[in-house]
C-alpha cells in the first residue's frame, strides 16, 4: 500500500512538473509544429469556431507503474525517488490541476431554441484514456488530462442498439427521452444514427504516410504501428492499390502502387522500416497527395492513412496555408484519415485537427486489439465514407422545454445558419458507423405535456454530390421511455467524461458510484462494454 502512495505521489510530481515545461516550451512547439498562424489556432483545430472551446494538454512521458507493460512505460531513477517526500514527515506533493475544460453550457431556448453540430464518429480520446489506465493512471491524474477526453468520442466508441436504414434510406434513426440519470428534474434525449453498409466494388486506392522519426522507436509506436498495418493488409485485395511514403528529416516513398492482394510485399516493405532522424512532415505530406493522384480511382475510396506520434513539423508556413491545402486535396476526392500511436510529445490536438480538414477519421492506437477492431472488424467504417458534411440540428420546442445542453462536441457546434449552407463543411460518416449525441433537457413546468419536444434534422450530402439532402423527425412524448440497457450504459459512460472534466453539472456522484452500477449489469454480450466495467473498476479503487 505504502508502494502505491509513492507511485501516486511520484506521478503528481512529474505531472506538476511537466505543466511547468508544457507552459514554458508553448511557444517552441507551436514554432516546431509550424501550425500557428493568422488564425491563432493550430491548424484550425476548433473549425467551427465554437467559443466555449478548450483545448487540454495530455501529460507527456510515462511512469513505471505495478503490473504496467514495461515496454510502454519509462522508469523513475533513483534520485527521483529520493525527492520524494516520506509518507509520515507530514509532506506532499502538490496536486496539478486539470487545465480549464469549457463544456457546452446550458442554453434558454427563449434566447435560441435550436442547436447545431457536425457529426463525428472519432474515437480517439476514449484509446487513449484507456492507454493512460492500463499504464497506472489514477483518477486524479485522469483529472488532470481531462481537458482531452472528448464525450463525444467516449460515446460513440460503443455501439447501441440503432434500426438498419429503411429501403431507400441512408440512416436509421433512434431517438429516446430518459429520466436524467444525475439530475432528476432533467431528462436525458440520446439520438442515434446507424449508417448504411457500404458499396466496395469500386476499390482503395491508399497511401500509408508512415511517421519513421527518431521519437517513434519506442515499442507502442513504431513496432504497434506494424502490427496495426498488418490488419489493413491482410483486408486487400486486387481491387486495392498501396503505396508507402515515409517521412523523418526527409521523405521516401518506399513503395509505388502496389496491387492490394500482394500483402506479403506490403508487410516486408512495412517491416523493414526503421525509426531514426528528426521530423520534417511537409514534404512527405505532398508526396503522399502526389502519390493518392497518380493512382486516383474513380468511384473508389481514395484515401492518405497517416500514422505517427503528432510530433511532427509539417513545414508549411501557417495554419492557414496548411488547411488550405488539406482542404483542396479532399475537395478532390482524397481523404486523409489519422493513427494516433504512442505517449510522451503526443499532439493530440493536431491529429484530430488534420483529420478533420482532410474528411477522415481520427483513431488513437493504443494496442493490437485496438489495431484489429480499426482495421479488422471496423474495417468498411475506417475505410469507406457514405456520408460527407453530415450535420445534425435540434429545433426545441419552447412550450416543452426551458433550456438544454448538448453533452460533449465541444469542437463541432455551428451556426444555425450553417446548417443549410452546402459550402459549410462538417463531419463525414463511414459505412455501417454509428453517431449518438446526447443532450441534457430542462423541461418546462407545466401540467399539460406537449406532443412534441423537438424536432430532429439530418443533413447530408451522397458522396460526390454537391447538393445536400434532409430528413427530419419529431421527437414527443412517445418517445419518453424509463430506462433499458443502452440507456444504463450509456448514463455510466457521460457520467465518466463529466467526473474527468471536473463539471459542474454533476455533484454527489463518484467513479465509485459508477462502477456499482456497471456490477449490477449483464454486459456478458458486449465485450467493449465489460472492457469499459474493467477499467472503471480500477480507478474506482483509487478514488
Amino acid at each position: 500500500m505504502k508502494t502505491l502512495k509513492i507511485t501516486s505521489k511520484i506521478i503528481a510530481i512529474i505531472l506538476a512538473a511537466l505543466t511547468v515545461l508544457t507552459f514554458a516550451a508553448c511557444d517552441a512547439a507551436n514554432e516546431d509544429m509550424e501550425f500557428s498562424g493568422e488564425d491563432g489556432g493550430i491548424l484550425n483545430s476548433n473549425p467551427n469556431g465554437n467559443p466555449n472551446y478548450n483545448y487540454g494538454v495530455i501529460p507527456e512521458g510515462s511512469v513505471s507503474v505495478e503490473g504496467a507493460d514495461e515496454n510502454l512505460t519509462g522508469e523513475v531513477g533513483d534520485d527521483e525517488l529520493e525527492m520524494m517526500p516520506d509518507e509520515d514527515d507530514g509532506a506532499s506533493a502538490s496536486k496539478p490541476q486539470s487545465p480549464t475544460f469549457a463544456e457546452n453550457p446550458f442554453v434558454n431556448t427563449a434566447d435560441n431554441n435550436t442547436s447545431t453540430f457536425s457529426a463525428d464518429v472519432d474515437t480517439a480520446s476514449y484509446s487513449y484514456f484507456r492507454k493512460l489506465i492500463n499504464l497506472g493512471y489514477g483518477i486524479e491524474e485522469l483529472k488532470y488530462s481531462g481537458a482531452a477526453f472528448r464525450a463525444e468520442e467516449f460515446i460513440n466508441y460503443f455501439d447501441y442498439n440503432v434500426s438498419e436504414p429503411a429501403e431507400g434510406q441512408l440512416f436509421g434513426v433512434e431517438h429516446t427521452l430518459y429520466p436524467c440519470p444525475w439530475n432528476q428534474e432533467n431528462l436525458l434525449l440520446r439520438v442515434s444514427l446507424q449508417a448504411e453498409k457500404a458499396d466496395v466494388s469500386a476499390g482503395n486506392n491508399l497511401v500509408f504516410l508512415i511517421d519513421v522519426s527518431g521519437s517513434m522507436s519506442s515499442q507502442d509506436k513504431l513496432p504497434l504501428l506494424k502490427r496495426a498495418f498488418s490488419y489493413l493488409v491482410s483486408n486487400l485485395t486486387e481491387n486495392d492499390v498501396v503505396s508507402i511514403v515515409t517521412y523523418s528529416g526527409k521523405e521516401a516513398v518506399v513503395l509505388d502502387g502496389a496491387e492490394g492482394q500482394k500483402s506479403e510485399a506490403i508487410m516486408n516493405a512495412i517491416n523493414g522500416l526503421v525509426a531514426s532522424g528528426s521530423t520534417n512532415g511537409e514534404a512527405g505530406l505532398t508526396r503522399a497527395y502526389q502519390l493518392a493522384e497518380e493512382h486516383y480511382i474513380e468511384g473508389g475510396n481514395n484515401r492518405i492513412i497517416m500514422a505517427s506520434d503528432g510530433d511532427l513539423n509539417v513545414g508549411i508556413s501557417s495554419a492557414s496555408e496548411l488547411t488550405n491545402y488539406i482542404e483542396n486535396k479532399r475537395d478532390a476526392g482524397i481523404y486523409l484519415s489519422v493513427l494516433g500511436f504512442g505517449t510522451g510529445n503526443y499532439r493530440d490536438a493536431n491529429m484530430e485537427a488534420l483529420a478533420d480538414n482532410g474528411n477522415g477519421v481520427y483513431y488513437y492506437i493504443d494496442g493490437e486489439s485496438e489495431a484489429e477492431k480499426v482495421f479488422g472488424t471496423d474495417i468498411l467504417g475506417t475505410l469507406y465514407t457514405v456520408a460527407e458534411d453530415v450535420k445534425l440540428q435540434i429545433e426545441f420546442n419552447s412550450n416543452a422545454v426551458e433550456s438544454y445542453r448538448l453533452i460533449g462536441y465541444e469542437n463541432r457546434v455551428m451556426n444555425n445558419e450553417d446548417f443549410e449552407n452546402d459550402a459549410k463543411d462538417a463531419g463525414e460518416v463511414g459505412s455501417s458507423h454509428q453517431v449518438t449525441v446526447c443532450y441534457e433537457i430542462k423541461p418546462k413546468a407545466q401540467a399539460v405535456i406537449e406532443d412534441v419536444y423537438a424536432t430532429l434534422r439530418v443533413r447530408y450530402k451522397n458522396i460526390g454530390e454537391p447538393i445536400s439532402m434532409l430528413n427530419e423527425y419529431e421527437i414527443g412524448r412517445n418517445d419518453v421511455a424509463e430506462t433499458d440497457e443502452d440507456y444504463e450504459f450509456i448514463s455510466c459512460v457521460i457520467e465518466t467524461v463529466m467526473i474527468l472534466h471536473d463539471s459542474k453539472y454533476i455533484e454527489g456522484i463518484d467513479i465509485a458510484d459508477i462502477y456499482g452500477r456497471l456490477e449490477k449489469m449483464d454486459l456478458s454480450d458486449y465485450p467493449e462494454r465489460e472492457e469499459f466495467r474493467t477499467l472503471i473498476g480500477r480507478i474506482s479503487r483509487d478514488d
